[in-house]
């Protein structure tokens, strides 16, 4: 992973609202929420929830797929997993002996 494109997820998830936007999408697993549901369940206005959801959707945490009159939104598991593995790959490589459990 480059390190803009980590830099572009990590400013994403920076806000409260789109943070709790994308741990409900990684809670409610591939199957995803419609955007009635994530707004209704976080309390978002549509507008508001739509401005979240296009951040999260062009830093590539999220997408969306069209149901007729909806979409439905989805976390994107294979770039989360892509970003922490970024941020852990080098895990305590200046300093094995303090061992963090992780490696």
């Amino acid at each position: 992973m480059q390190s803009s494109t980590a830099v572009t997820m990590l400013a994403a998830l920076a806000q409260p609202s789109r943070l709790a936007v994308f741990r409900l999408l990684v809670e409610t697993g591939p199957a995803g929420l419609t955007a009635g549901q994530i707004g209704e369940a976080l309390s978002l206005a549509p507008a508001t929830l739509s401005f979240h959801l296009k951040s999260l959707c062009g830093a590539g945490l999220a997408e969306g797929v069209s149901e007729g009159r909806f979409i439905r939104y989805c976390a994107r598991f294979e770039a989360m997993n892509a970003l922490v593995g970024y941020l852990t790959e080098n895990c305590c490589r200046a300093s094995p002996e303090a061992g963090c459990g992780r490696c």
